[in-house]
């Protein structure tokens, strides 16, 4: 087995990529969530998304969550936009951190914002351009990059391109989002040694499902490849309203429990992110997909001695 990291950064994004997934809950709600994830110890939350209310009407209050929500010292959180108006929004409401999105797929891209592939990369790069005017960093996250619930496989290669012009365009890091959950440790290989090939020095995140079950699987092949930074969801919420089936984001305290039991500090307190989930199971009336929720802390909550 390759070197392990001593420490990895997880992103919490149950509060956006987690609850638009979900049947809308009161802006209370959601302030209660987000302030309970600020107080495990995670170091970064996408908090919101700057979206119009017709579109995504999970996260018509995204203005007033965060206006309300009692920003932790120590957490960098950040927001998605769609377009222009979504940045102006964001850098608006003071986020400095805001995520953009754009699928290797061109069905999906579709789908998701009614233009194709290309010309998303063209929007995205004038959006750049404006959040840097603005003093703020820009993610882009490529959907679809494991695969399309319309095309089916995806080649690395496209998704290499893609990397190729948004790094040109002056993207600060990328993120690869497994969006149906077709990702494998084969899969996870193969597209960050494609990426890797051309752009070594791009930071790197990997945002993994767990629709089929292999999100531990392909967060562990990627920790093998020196990859440090994962999103995770609260209690495994979250999917994507256009990719069919698609239900089911890794669950953090899954990730947090399997890390810190391999001897890997994720800064985060295990039981006060198991009693996070209680907290969404509450607020949304159901039970979520997490293991860990279910059997509880039953192992050690902070990380081995390496």
């Amino acid at each position: 087995m390759s070197q392990l990291p001593d420490s990895v950064s997880i992103r919490e994004v149950g509060p956006r990529d987690g609850l638009q997934n979900e049947d809308p809950i009161p802006t209370d709600a959601k302030v209660r969530l987000l302030d309970a994830l600020s107080g495990t110890g995670v170091r970064r939350i996408e908090a919101v998304s700057f979206v119009h209310p017709r579109a995504i009407p999970q996260m018509a209050d995204a203005d007033e969550v965060w206006q309300r929500a009692a920003k932790a010292d120590g957490v960098r959180y950040s927001a998605l936009v769609p377009n222009t108006r979504g940045a102006q929004r964001a850098l608006a409401a003071g986020f400095t951190e805001i995520e953009v999105v754009v699928s290797a797929s061109d069905t999906h891209n579709r789908r998701n914002v009614n233009r194709s592939t290309d010309e998303s990369l063209d929007d995205i790069a004038e959006l750049i351009d404006l959040l840097h005017g603005a003093s703020a960093r820009v993610e882009v996250i490529v959907a679809t990059s494991f695969g399309c619930p319309y095309e089916g496989d995806v080649d690395p290669a496209r998704v290499a391109g893609i990397v190729d012009r948004v790094v040109r365009d002056g993207a600060d890091r990328v993120a690869f989002g497994d969006t149906t959950g077709m990702g494998t440790p084969r899969r996870v290989r193969e597209l960050l040694t494609a990426v890797r090939d051309r752009n070594a020095n791009v930071p790197v995140l990997l945002h993994f499902h767990n629709t089929r079950g292999t999100a531990l699987a392909n967060l562990l092949t990627a920790l093998e490849l020196g990859v440090t930074e994962f999103d995770a969801s609260v209690g495994g919420l979250g999917g994507c309203p256009y990719a069919p089936g698609a239900s089911g984001n890794l669950a953090t305290e899954e990730a947090v429990h399997m890390l810190h039991d391999m001897g890997i500090d994720t800064g985060i307190d295990l039981a006060a992110l198991v009693e996070a989930a209680e907290l969404a199971e509450e607020l949304l009336g159901k039970r979520l997909p997490s293991g860990v929720l279910r059997a509880g802390p039953r192992t050690r909550l902070t990380p081995m001695p390496s």
